[in-house]
C-alpha cells in the first residue's frame, strides 16, 4: 500500500507555524494520523489529481480538504475551483482556513462550493480549541455520500 493510500485530511497551508499548530490541535483529538501537509496550491492539485510527485498515488481520496486561500503558485479560491469542477471530487468537504478575513474572498469561497469559511484566530488557545471543534465534527460528526 503506498504512504497516502489512507489520507483523511489533506491540510494546503503555505505557513508552517500555522500547519503546525493545526496539525498539533488535530493531533490532540487523534485526527492528523492520516494527514497529509501540501505547502501551496500547486502542490494541493498535484495531491488530488494523480500528478507530478504524487503521479503513483491510488484513486482514494480525503475525507476532508483544510484550505488556505492566500498562497503562492496557486492561491486556495483557483484550487477550489477546480475541486468543484470535478466530477469525483465535488463533493468532498472543502473548510477554507484562513487568515484572510476579506469578504470577496468569503463570498467567492462560498459561491464556488466551499463547506465552511473559518478565519484563523490569533490567539494560539482559540485556534487549538477552533481547530479541534472543526476537526471533530468534520470526521467524526458529519456523513459523506460513499
Amino acid at each position: 500500500m503506498d504512504d497516502f493510500a489512507q489520507v483523511e485530511i489533506l491540510l494546503v497551508e503555505d505557513t508552517a507555524t500555522d500547519a503546525e499548530m493545526t496539525i498539533r490541535a488535530l493531533r490532540r483529538r487523534g485526527l492528523a494520523n492520516r494527514l497529509v501537509w501540501v505547502r501551496d496550491g500547486s502542490e494541493a492539485l498535484d495531491f488530488l489529481f494523480r500528478q507530478g510527485i504524487y503521479s503513483g498515488r491510488d484513486g482514494s481520496r480525503p475525507k476532508l480538504i483544510l484550505l488556505d486561500v492566500k498562497m503562492p503558485k496557486v492561491d486556495g479560491i483557483d484550487v477550489l475551483r477546480r475541486v468543484m469542477q470535478d466530477e469525483t471530487l465535488r463533493t468532498m468537504p472543502v473548510v477554507m482556513l484562513t487568515s484572510s478575513a476579506e469578504e470577496r474572498d468569503l463570498v467567492e469561497s462560498y459561491r464556488l462550493g466551499a463547506n465552511s469559511y473559518i478565519v484563523k484566530p490569533v490567539d494560539s488557545e482559540d485556534f487549538d480549541r477552533v481547530v479541534s471543534e472543526m476537526g471533530m465534527y468534520w470526521m467524526l460528526v458529519n456523513k459523506l455520500p460513499s
